[in-house]
């Protein structure tokens, strides 16, 4: 007889268990790089960000890594943080460094995914550690609409959530592209020990939040935070219609849960799986 009662105790627990499973998967959907899509949830892209240098002849060795990255995914979302003697120095980069590098200094090339992950040395070699933090689904969606009018940006940033979440913070970044100036190699990847006219993109000029994220609430399932912004267009900026913006959301390890750039002017509708 307790034999017979112990079965049955054991079974029950055993169907418990199996039925919380099957809530827990049906309401978290696979992230992984793999999954197809599933109906309702959000895009998933990588952040790369890249600090580097036009006197770092090494640095075009994570600058051809990208590219390898971007011929194999279009989810991705590049920054390139330069520092030292160099016409595109970014000088609120100690927040960074001090997060990513505590207690070393910063020697360049560094590259960080998602900003705390080490993107394994070498890159070029590594690319698929980059494409597997993609995903078809995830729980946070992204978009961005700016508007550039007599020499001021206006931004919103629009975050929708399909989870519960809770400190989380939110980093945008203000960036140039097509920036033309000499850049050092020491690599095979691209010809000469100088390239004279190398075109720098993503170039990180302002942080529109504190580098590190700005605190946002109300980040639960199904709502929609908005932040906004509006500022001149940067005294450092060559060419305001070469502006782009990368919007991200960190949680409290401060890696990113999800990334998305939009150029100067553009109006976005959420990366929605139909």
């Amino acid at each position: 007889m307790k034999k017979i009662q112990l079965l049955a105790l054991f079974a029950s627990t055993a169907l418990f268990f199996s039925c919380s499973d099957t809530v827990v998967v049906e309401n978290r959907p696979d992230q992984s790089a793999t999954a197809p899509a599933i109906s309702g949830y959000f895009k998933k892209n990588v952040l790369i960000e890249d600090y580097t240098g036009t006197w770092c002849g090494n640095c075009t060795r994570v600058a051809y890594a990208i590219e390898q990255v971007k011929e194999q995914t279009d989810n991705v979302v590049t920054v390139a943080i330069h520092n030292g003697n160099d016409p595109y120095h970014f000088p609120g980069i100690a927040p960074l460094k001090n997060l990513i590098l505590p207690n070393s200094p910063l020697a360049l090339p560094v590259s960080r995914l998602n900003r705390m992950n080490v993107w394994t040395f070498p890159e070029v070699s590594n690319t698929q550690e980059a494409i597997d933090l993609t995903s078809n689904n995830t729980t946070v969606g992204l978009a961005m609409n700016s508007t550039l009018s007599n020499g001021t940006i206006d931004l919103t940033v629009d975050v929708k959530f399909l989870d519960d979440y809770s400190d989380l913070k939110l980093v945008v970044y203000l960036m140039e592209n097509g920036l033309v100036y000499q850049q050092f190699n020491y690599t095979n990847y691209y010809d000469g020990y100088l390239i004279p006219n190398f075109v720098h993109n993503h170039v990180l000029r302002v942080s529109m939040t504190d580098i590190l994220g700005d605190a946002i609430t109300g980040t639960t399932n199904g709502s929609t935070v908005s932040k906004t912004f509006s500022i001149p267009v940067p005294a450092n900026i060559a060419n305001a219609n070469n502006i782009s913006f990368a919007a991200f959301v960190v949680g409290a390890d401060n890696k990113a849960i999800n990334v998305r750039e939009a150029h100067i002017n553009e109006a976005q509708t959420f990366q929605i799986n139909p």
